[in-house]
């Protein structure tokens, strides 16, 4: 989930200074550590400055780190592409050495073990087997990682760059296709029980829901009520986010792993040696660029939908990410300006250790025992309203970055 863009012998993050290191690809460990303090506390801190009334540019800035709730695109929808993204340009190089040293066989075999490994610890994330089926979530963002992964990872290893290319393009024009031509039945699987409450077995079974619908319809892209969505209800197992459907359904795997390709292919450009690093972040810059205006472009005949990561998305949320890597790339390791993310490297360093200790242990209400009740009262009396829950959230922000700042100097980093 985590494998850190180096080519030193031991690849250890711990050995990543901040002196000139020139095999080292700092940024992209950066990156993956900026794009997880966002999930880890950084959008709380920011919603809480505006809840104290911070003015119009924080509560834009608040206003970038909330999902759209459909159509659209803002700063927060990127951050789970950015991360598959980052998964993608992981692989270039950890498969790489994998090849040379196991062997295309071994490849496999250690891919399909992570693959699993990393799927069982998503559904562990999601609550495991603590009810009884078919309240078992076995589809999110773990998951989706792991499948990414394990279908990319394939790919890398079985094809040629041009085969890889390929896949590329045929999973973005195949899903488009199907989304744009496949009838299915006419019926709104919209929902307004959207959540982790509630049970599965409130959700009619298929032939009930469906017993009354004849026509069918094609090329629609409401919320319930598209090609997506209706494949979902139809064979997705388990526990669905939104009772008859998930954020990470079946048919979006198809699109997001076209997103975690074109990492692969932003890492061919980082390990090439016939571009000079200005050249390699211009061309990240710009081929991001180009992504996000075809596309918004293509948005106009398929909207840029996060929740079924339609096509359009996926280009939006590519090039958004290519954008990212080559200003964290032009900044750490062109310009040599790193001290300033460190604490990204500690947080990009043990990704999956923060993401389950978020989960696991409620920063939040162990903020709140820090600094809750009284202290908070007192701040927002004496200081202004709002104070206590900004220092609320910034201590849980800050306790996961001190937990991944521990794992950091002690060298433990915990990987699949």
């Amino acid at each position: 989930m985590n494998t850190p863009v180096s080519v030193s012998p031991n690849n250890d993050p711990a050995q990543a200074s901040f002196d000139a290191r020139p095999k080292r690809v700092l940024s992209v460990d950066a990156l993956r550590g900026f794009d997880m303090f966002w999930i880890i506390g950084g959008e709380e801190v920011a919603k809480a400055l505006e809840a104290m009334g911070g003015g119009w540019l924080l509560s834009a800035i608040s206003q970038q780190l909330k999902h759209v709730e459909w159509e659209g695109f803002r700063f927060y929808d990127g951050i789970f592409p950015l991360f598959l993204f980052l998964v993608g340009v992981s692989i270039t190089f950890s498969m790489d050495r994998m090849l040379a040293s196991a062997g295309r066989r071994e490849a496999l075999v250690r891919i399909a073990r992570r693959s699993l490994l990393l799927f069982a610890v998503g559904v562990f994330y999601y609550g495991g087997f603590s009810r009884a089926w078919p309240d078992v979530q076995v589809s999110g963002v773990l998951p989706r990682i792991a499948l990414c992964y394990f279908i990319a990872a394939t790919l890398y290893v079985v094809l040629p760059r041009k085969g890889l290319v390929a896949a590329a393009v045929l999973f973005l024009v195949g899903y488009w296709a199907i989304l744009s031509f496949a009838p299915f039945p006419d019926v709104s699987l919209a929902h307004g029980a959207i959540g982790k409450k509630g049970s599965q077995t409130d959700a009619k079974t298929p032939p009930a829901l469906l017993a009354s619908v004849v026509p069918t319809v094609a090329g629609v892209f409401e919320e319930g009520r598209n090609f997506a969505h209706y494949i979902d209800y139809r064979w997705l197992p388990g526990k669905k986010r939104n009772l008859y459907y998930s954020n990470e359904g079946l048919l979006s795997t198809i699109s997001a792993v076209a997103t975690t390709l074109f990492g692969i292919m932003a890492g061919w450009l980082l390990a090439s040696t016939r571009w000079t690093e200005k050249q390699k972040a211009a061309w990240l810059l710009g081929a991001g660029s180009v992504a996000l205006c075809i596309g918004f472009l293509w948005g106009l005949q398929m909207p840029v939908i996060k929740r079924i990561w339609t096509p359009s998305f996926c280009l939006v949320s590519g090039g958004f990410s290519a954008v990212m890597l080559g200003a964290f790339y032009l900044v750490v390791d062109v310009w040599r300006w790193q001290k300033w993310c460190t604490p990204f490297l500690w947080i990009g360093a043990n990704a999956l250790a923060v993401y389950l200790a978020v989960n696991l242990l409620d920063f939040p209400a162990i903020a709140a025992r820090l600094a809750g009740g009284d202290v908070q009262a007192f701040l927002d009396s004496h200081l202004g309203g709002g104070v206590g829950g900004v220092l609320i959230a910034a201590i849980g922000l800050l306790l996961p970055v001190m937990f991944v700042r521990f794992l950091y100097q002690q060298k433990i980093f915990i990987r699949l």
